[in-house]
């Protein structure tokens, strides 16, 4: 009786003693749980012990090698930089061909910035036989020259060099636009990158403030521009491809 007594309380599948106290009305609540036939298809029956297989095996799923590349891919999706960061360099411009086009109205504006584009070619190396400068009457004439610049296959990019000053009548609002809508289309119809370089100001001060004065120099800027362009990823150019 002892050897039977200990079988029975390692097998699992025998209840303890103590189960038997339960009154008749009471074991029906550790009966196998099971869905009534009309919540399934085809009128099949399933047991919790099914039950717990279908689930167990559902979330084994999720770990077999289909299911971790899945999530590895998700994660790598979402780990995917949405941003991309494309920048010019600004070490050395040799071997770019540029040409400047620059306005004689107001020179005592436009030649100081003309002065400070071709010093700053200098700084970053470009060769002065690769820089052209062509004079234009005025600032409204400035796109046209760009364009046919740009169109002649010869330069890299195009500075566009100019001063409007405001007057007493509406002159100024006629040529400062019209100088603006001139040299983005120059860049659309020819290809070339084409920098507007034209100062709109208000007075005479603010135009010399911004031409060698406390506001610096907006042809430098204008060349920094240029150089920066050409170099863009977006943008490859060759250089020394031109021929003059």
């Amino acid at each position: 009786m002892a050897a039977a007594a200990a079988s029975s309380l390692g097998d699992p599948c025998l209840h303890h003693p103590r189960s038997s106290r339960l009154t008749p009305q009471h074991r029906h609540q550790h009966r196998p749980f099971s869905l009534p036939s009309s919540s399934l298809p085809f009128g099949r029956s399933i047991s919790s012990k099914t039950a717990l297989a279908t689930t167990t095996a559902a979330l084994r799923g999720s770990s077999s090698p289909a299911g971790r590349r899945s999530c590895k891919d998700r994660s790598a999706f979402a780990r995917t930089p949405a941003v991309r960061q494309l920048t010019g360099s600004l070490v050395s411009a040799q071997g770019f061909r540029f040409a400047v086009v620059v306005a004689r109205f107001n020179e005592i504006v436009t030649k100081p910035l003309l002065e400070g584009a071709l010093d700053t070619f200098k700084k970053y190396s470009v060769r002065e036989e690769d820089i052209d400068v062509v004079w234009v009457p005025g600032s409204f004439e400035i796109g046209l020259v760009a364009e046919k610049l740009g169109k002649s296959q010869k330069y890299h990019a195009i500075l566009c060099i100019g001063a409007v000053v405001r007057g007493d009548t509406s002159h100024y609002d006629a040529v400062a636009n019209s100088a603006a809508s001139g040299v983005l289309s120059a860049g659309l119809n020819s290809g070339v990158p084409c920098i507007f370089g034209v100062l709109t100001c208000d007075d005479m001060e603010q135009a010399l403030n911004r031409a060698g004065g406390k506001s610096g120099n907006k042809g430098a800027e204008t060349a920094l521009t240029a150089e920066r362009d050409i170099t863009t990823p977006l943008l490859p150019v060759k250089r020394s491809t031109f021929v003059a």
